[in-house]
This record gives structure tokens, sequence and C-alpha cells, in this order.
């Protein structure tokens, strides 16, 4: 019984092709826009973590201030000192790195090229605690770091605009006026957090940017590495009592300097993502609600048409269970027929979409199998109402009906 309602359910619905595909409309629609807002929400929440993680694994990060700025209203915090960088490495327990960083910016000329870039002065530890490799040459010598020599290793975005097609390793360059050595090259690793080009980068020794770049001793961000068999938050705390004993900051006071866990900052912005993408499926979803109600409608409409139909179906012998099944499934075939292009639209969306975005495709067959399964149900709960007006039509009425 049931393969020749299933049966019964498409002719009608080939009976009519433009009506059947315009009650699906709201069904494909809103299947469409569920699986492709989800599977572009989760590409981009994976997106953030990737650009997170580039900052490096178990990593702290010490700024002046309150935030990421230098906070406001009161007076500007002082920056770090070279003693606090020897500090929290001596005192410090599971620090496996500490990079010390001063930063400057300025254009870099090379034989008639020119690029704007950023300028990082920092020790050899930093490429240790970023676990960043070189693509040619080597890092700095203990001897050029303690006399601030003028040698530096650049990213590939600055090798790219500058020396072309060379071999940057050997090579001179000027940057804000001073002349400078090209002694390695950073493995490429493309955008970083908050959308900054990783790749676009001068790292220098500190003390030579700090004598000729900043002209002070003051260093605006510390890189605190930390030993993958310590807990992060434990050192974290140690951090934050050293340095409120090296800044001397009363008790009860807030403090002047923050502490950034990598680990926290990629969780935060994670959740954020994953919240607004379940905001973003949720309206979508709302349109399978409408689909819902234009099957509804149409059902009602193909009750009234078929009236007659009906009469002599309980006429010839048919029971109301029967006919309430006819209906109820076609209003299925049809929510499943618009949920399966629905969820083909979504992949093909899906595809054509994440590039532009820059966010990879991943694909989720939960949320597809969901979709799919939801729109079967949209079918059942709208589709009820009119089968069950069609079963408890009255034989002779329907008869009778023209």
């Amino acid at each position: 019984m049931l393969g020749t309602t299933v049966t019964l359910a498409f002719r009608a619905i080939m009976r009519h092709k433009l009506r059947s595909f315009l009650t699906t409309l709201g069904i494909i629609i809103g299947v469409a826009a569920v699986i492709t807002m989800t599977t572009l929400g989760n590409g981009a929440t994976a997106a953030v973590r990737e650009q997170i993680s580039s900052l490096g694994a178990n990593i702290l990060q010490l700024r002046p201030g309150q935030g990421f700025g230098r906070g406001g209203g009161g007076p500007r915090p002082p920056d770090f000192k070279p003693e606090d960088v020897t500090a929290i490495a001596q005192q410090i327990t599971g620090v496996r790195a500490v990079a010390p960083q001063a930063q400057s910016s300025g254009q870099a000329i090379y034989e008639g090229n020119n690029w704007n870039t950023t300028v990082n002065g920092t020790t050899a530890s930093y490429f240790e605690a970023q676990q960043w490799a070189l693509e040619s040459g080597r890092l700095f010598m203990p001897e050029e770091e303690e006399a601030g020599k003028p040698v530096c290793i650049i990213g590939g975005t600055l090798r790219r605009n500058l020396f072309r097609q060379e071999d940057p390793v050997g090579k001179r360059f000027r940057i804000k006026g001073v002349s400078c050595q090209v002694i390695g090259l950073l493995a490429t690793r493309g955008q970083g957090g908050f959308g900054q080009d990783q790749d676009d980068v001068v790292v220098m020794p500190i003390k030579f940017v700090q004598r000729r770049f900043t002209g002070n001793r003051d260093i605006g961000l510390i890189m605190v590495a930390v030993d993958d068999a310590y807990e992060t938050a434990t050192v974290q705390a140690s951090l934050e009592d050293l340095m409120r004993e090296r800044r001397r900051i009363k008790p009860g006071d807030a403090d002047n300097f923050n502490v950034f866990d990598t680990k926290q900052i990629s969780d935060t912005l994670t959740g954020t993502t994953t919240i607004l993408t379940q905001i973003v499926g949720a309206v979508a979803a709302i349109s399978l609600l409408v689909g819902g109600i234009g099957i509804m409608n149409i059902m009602l409409v193909s009750v009234t048409e078929r009236t007659r139909e009906i009469g002599i179906r309980l006429a010839i012998g048919a029971v109301a269970n029967e006919v309430l099944l006819q209906f109820l499934v076609e209003a299925v075939v049809l929510s499943c027929l618009g949920g399966l292009i629905g969820m083909f639209l979504a992949l093909i969306a899906s595809i054509a979409i994440a590039p532009l975005m820059q966010v990879p495709f991943i694909f989720d067959w939960q949320i597809n199998l969901l979709a799919v399964v939801f729109s079967a149900a949209i079918g059942v709960i709208f589709g009820y109402f009119p089968a069950r007006r069609a079963a408890s039509l009255n034989p002779i009425d329907a008869l009778r009906h023209e």
C-alpha cells in the first residue's frame, strides 16, 4: 500500500510541475540558506582559529596598558625595560623562550624598488618562540645582537616586492635611510591574527632598532613561550606577580600591564564566530517555516480540486487512513525534494563563495542531513492538516462536489 501511495503522490506532483516547483521553492531557499550560512560560518571559525594559532602555540604576550591599546583617561603606562626580559627568563619557571620586541615602520628601498613595511626589533629567541623557520640564510649571531649590527631577516612579502626574483640573502637595502644586510629569509606564513600580513616584516636586532629607529631602550611587547610540560595559567600567574613587583604596583591597585594568552584569544573569537553562525542559521531557518506554510496552502488547494477523486476512493472501499496517508506522503515528498535540491544548491554556493571570503570549505554531513530531515518534518507537520481534512470528507458530499 505504501508503494502505491508513493506512486500516486509522484503522479500528482508531476501533473502540476510548475505549481509543485513553486510549492517547494520556500523549502529549497530555506535549506540552501541554512546549509550555506552554516558551512561558511564553520569555515570562518576555522580561519580565525588558524590565524590565531599562527601567533604561536602556548604564547603569552605581555603588553603595557590594560588592553591592546594604552588605555585612556590616565597617564601613559610605562613600557618594559631590558631588565624585565632578563628577570622573566631567570625567575619564571616553565618559560621556553622570551623575546622582547620594539617595533617601527618605514620605507625600504632597493635599486629603484620601494615598499613600506614593518620593522620588528627582537632577538633570536623570537623565532624559537614563534616556531618560525627560515627558508634560507641564518639567524642573528649572539655578537650581532649584543652589538646591534645592521643585519636583518625579511619576510616573503618584502622579498617579493623589493627584490623581485633575486635571492635577497647577502644583499643590502636601505630602510628609513639606514643600510641593512639581509642574512635570512623567513618561511611564508600568510595572514596572521586580525588580518595582518605576517610576511611583510623586517626583523632586526632589537638594540639596532632601539638605537636607530625608536631612540630609546623601551620595549613595547614581550613574547613569552611556555614549555609544553607546564600549565600556561600557572606561568601566567607567576608572570603577573613578577611584573607587579618589578613595576612597584601596590596591593589593591590595578595592573598597568596585561598578559594575553593566544589560546584564550582563539577560544573567544572562535566562540563569537560560532554564536554568530548559529544566529544567522536560525534566521535562515525561518524561511523553512515559510516554505511549510506554502506547502500547507497548496495541499489545501489540492484537496479542494480533488474532492471528487477522494469521494470515489472512499466509495469503492478506501479507508480514511489511506486517504490521509496519500496526501501526507505527497506533502513529505514535496518537502524532501525541496530539501535535496536545496542541499545541492548550498554545496555549489559554498564552494563558490568560500574562496571569495578567503575561508576554507568544510563539508559537514551532519548539518546537511539535519536540514533534509528537518525539511521532511516540515512536510509532515504542515501536510497533516490538509491530509486530515481530505480523510474526513463524507463520500456522498465529495461525489456531489462540482
